[in-house]
């Protein structure tokens, strides 16, 4: 048998030289069952995809599908496409596939087979010793040996869980056995319950077979909503597409693949894309999690600026994260900000590389708790990212008593509240257009607010956030406000129409918006509040300081915590 597996092996590698394709049929024990064995190199060429086709005839009643690297140094990722498209993508995971009329694998939809080419679709995930090679045997049944699902159903959203119009708490990223997590849908529910939290969105990498069981577990935890999504997953970059339930085309370069087409079907799906763990760059040890590919900020619904706990690995990305919102903030778009824990083990994450589910928590302020409630929260920038726990202080910020919108605000100025609960003894920094301004707030309060009258620039926009700050360590941020000048100023309250600076109180001041010359940060009007925090600020876009010394060891360790892992 070795030696008849060598010539197999060896004749397949031949073929597979002359760019050809060896496939084996033979009869498995039951007489009426096919199997198709398919092996050969994978191409090193410029696409990240490679595709095996192969023919299912009429009748077929399941599908499986066993498959393997050959090695201990390559990663191939693995799905399935029918004659219609998508049918599944297990991604790194060694299971095998199984689809049937009435039931599934993990990762993969049950349905009817269609007859004619099928294709075991295969990704380069990780290529160290070439040429990669696969090994690949599909069996053809006429009798399935799943048993029906009968659990799985269309997912359909579900009434609002409240009606009240408040905060609500929850976590955006996370993974279930329909990726590479270990927890089911379900187990996630009840550790979201006993977490805290209003709401989760499941987000397997370019999967939503993980919806066909939100029906039930939902009718089983109404307390806590049931997000649709997916982690939109690639070798150059992740992204969440918050509120889809249908797979966004993911396979890069293949028919016109790109971030923007994948942008434009979340956004036809009434979703947003929301690009995950920026700067999460460790290597081999983390396939494709930093962004590196191109994308039209303006595309771009929020950025996870925390991702992990900040007290553990988060720490390590934080500062690059929101150096990489800011800089696409800088092309004019308007981004919100979120977080996710990117859990992967459910109740069982710990260690310094993993964190539970709210750990950080997203909140949004919603009109209710429903899934386009939600959606629409965070689409209009009415949220704030609480860097490491749930039970974390909460920070606020409105602009003229009206929380964000997510547009910008025309007027010659605007009053910006900050408010902060459960903080005493913590510090409230303002950004504006990702510098920090000179002033640090001590909050002296556990129910304590702050405003401070800032002036629209004399051309173009403004933009502010918060952060909160406690024993040193950031603990809270919100998204950003807008300001601008109107684009036809008023006629009322002109002191003189025809001076330079039309409209200002007093129109020597050097810095035109300026109402307190006095203030080192042109447009800003503010009481004395103390000595600077001392922080060093990089410019927007630019690495920031806070940190950063020790990055190079923090890594080393972080990236022990690793291994042929997807976030």
């Amino acid at each position: 048998m070795m030696l008849a597996s060598a010539r197999r092996c060896s004749f397949a590698l031949a073929l597979a030289s002359l760019g050809l394709v060896a496939v084996f049929a033979t009869r498995a024990a039951r007489a009426d069952d096919q199997v198709i064995h398919l092996t050969g190199d994978v191409p090193m060429d410029d696409s990240s995809f490679l595709f095996l086709p192969f023919e299912v005839p009429a009748g077929t009643a399941e599908i499986e599908v066993k498959h393997s690297d050959l090695s201990s140094k390559n990663i191939l990722d693995w799905g399935l496409n029918d004659p219609n498209g998508y049918r599944g993508w297990g991604g790194g995971k060694s299971a095998d596939a199984i689809v049937g009329v009435d039931a599934a694998s993990p990762s993969y939809a049950p349905g009817p087979l269609p007859a004619g080419t099928w294709q075991v679709v295969i990704g380069k995930a990780q290529i160290l010793d070439p040429p990669g090679q696969y090994d690949v045997t599909i069996t053809l049944r006429t009798e399935p040996t799943l048993a029906p699902q009968t659990e799985r159903a269309p997912y359909e959203p579900p009434a609002p869980l409240s009606s009240d119009a408040r905060w609500y708490a929850g976590d955006l990223h996370m993974h279930t056995i329909h990726s590479d997590g270990t927890p089911t849908v379900e187990e996630l529910a009840v550790l979201a319950e006993q977490r805290g939290l209003d709401f989760i969105e499941v987000s397997d990498h370019n999967n939503v077979t993980q919806l066909d069981y939100y029906k039930e577990v939902q009718a089983r935890h109404p307390t806590v909503l049931l997000i649709p999504g997916e982690e939109w997953t690639t070798y150059e970059g992740h992204a969440n597409a918050i509120g889809v339930t249908r797979v966004v085309p993911f396979t890069l370069g293949v028919d016109g693949v790109t971030a923007n087409v994948a942008a434009d079907d979340t956004h036809a799906q009434g979703g947003l894309f929301s690009i995950n763990h920026p700067t999460l760059d460790l290597g081999d040890a983390c396939i494709g999690c930093a962004w590196t590919q191109p994308i039209d900020p303006f595309k771009v619904d929020a950025v996870e600026i925390e991702n992990g706990a900040y007290s553990k690995y988060g720490q390590l990305f934080y500062e690059k994260n929101l150096a990489f919102w800011d800089g696409l903030l800088d092309s004019g778009a308007h981004i919100a900000a979120v977080g996710g824990s990117d859990d992967h083990k459910g109740a069982h994450a710990s260690g310094f590389t993993e964190s539970v589910i709210g750990r950080p928590t997203t909140m949004v302020y919603a009109s209710e708790l429903s899934v386009a409630a939600i959606v629409d929260g965070i689409k209009h920038h009415r949220t704030v990212v609480k860097l490491d726990d749930v039970d974390d202080p909460m920070i606020e910020l409105r602009a003229d008593g009206e929380l964000p919108d997510g547009g910008t605000i025309e007027a010659a100025s605007m009053t910006l509240s900050v408010h902060v609960e459960g903080a005493m003894g913590g510090e409230v920094r303002l950004y504006k257009n990702g510098a920090a301004l000179a002033d640090v707030v001590a909050v002296d309060s556990g129910d304590f607010t702050h405003d401070i009258v800032v002036d629209a620039p004399p051309s173009g926009e403004d933009r502010y956030r918060a952060e909160l700050s406690v024993g040193g360590q950031p603990a809270a941020v919100t998204s950003h406000v807008w300001i601008a000048r109107p684009a036809t100023p008023p006629d009322a309250g002109v002191p003189d129409a025809g001076a330079p600076d039309a409209g200002l109180p007093d129109a020597g001041l050097a810095d035109a918006g300026v109402q307190d010359a006095g203030v080192q940060d042109a447009g800003v009007t503010s009481p004395p509040v103390g000595a600077s925090g001392g922080c060093a600020i990089a410019a927007p876009g630019a690495e920031r300081g806070r940190g950063w010394p020790a990055l190079a060891l923090a890594l080393s360790f972080f990236a022990l915590g690793w291994t042929r892992r997807r976030l």
